[in-house]
């Protein structure tokens, strides 16, 4: 049973271009090749809203459509192939662009038909989100650099200097402008840090199961880490509470 599909809108008026078409997922095989014509085993239509029914799909390349319904006489079939993931279609093909661009069932499942204007849109919104992030790198204190980096790098950031942790924000911040953003306005990264800082120092210890945080110096319990959960982010969120605030400013005495 054909799956209907809505009509894509058509402009008035197509443009006469030549036009790229690219395999998804950055696949580059050699070669590559989708369905051209309609067959039982591989079915090839596109549901007309219009006219009500479904049309078979053929290229034929001395023909001016690609439906069957509107080619006349003998046809010479063409095949529709992808070389090293790319397929130009020349602007004289208008009837390959058509079905490529319109109303071949693999658009935008196998491949899709590169736009510049989007792409300019999507690298001018990398680029600002770039900057952005690069701003707020370069105006960031050092704690809460360290914070961040301890994210990405764990432990290793204590042993570094001002100017080391500066210079790895920042290419951290160009290198993954969005996650970079995510940890800086997360209110939590700085308490993480600090749990994890806490038990470098030896204040605190987190049991081998990870399951339970104590002091270290008398192996009182201080929190259960619900299930599942990270334990220094369970943590981060306990000295938030009544109870943990209390603990925050007593280890935070003991870091000084």
């Amino acid at each position: 049973m054909e799956t209907k599909e809505k009509t894509p809108k058509v402009k008035n008026t197509w443009e006469i271009k030549d036009r790229y078409y690219h395999l998804l997922n950055d696949n580059s095989p050699l070669t590559f090749r989708i369905n051209s014509r309609h067959s039982a085993r591989k079915p090839l239509m596109w549901f007309d809203e219009e006219k009500g029914y479904n049309r078979e799909l053929r290229y034929a390349t001395n023909q001016k459509s690609c439906f069957v319904d509107e080619q006349d006489g003998l046809v010479t079939l063409g095949h529709i192939v992808f070389e090293d993931g790319v397929l130009m279609v020349p602007k004289s093909d208008i009837a390959l662009q058509k079905m490529l661009s319109l109303y071949h069932p693999n658009r935008n499942r196998l491949y899709s038909e590169k736009d510049d204007v989007q792409e300019a849109i999507d690298d001018l919104d990398y680029l600002e989100l770039e900057i952005e992030a690069l701003n707020m790198a370069k105006q960031m204190d050092i704690d809460d650099a360290e914070a961040i980096l301890r994210v990405e790098q764990g432990s290793s950031v204590s042993q570094m200097s001002s100017k080391e942790l500066k210079r790895d924000l920042l290419l951290f911040a160009r290198s993954n402008s969005s996650l970079f953003l995510e940890l800086a306005n997360d209110e939590n990264v700085g308490l993480r840090n600090f749990g994890i800082k806490a038990a470098e120092a030896n204040i605190i210890s987190l049991s081998q199961d990870q399951r339970t945080f104590s002091w270290a110096s008398n192996g009182r319990k201080l929190m259960n880490v619900p299930f599942d959960e990270n334990p220094y982010s369970a943590l981060a969120a306990w000295f938030k509470t009544d109870e943990g605030v209390e603990v925050y400013k007593s280890i935070e005495k003991k870091l000084k």
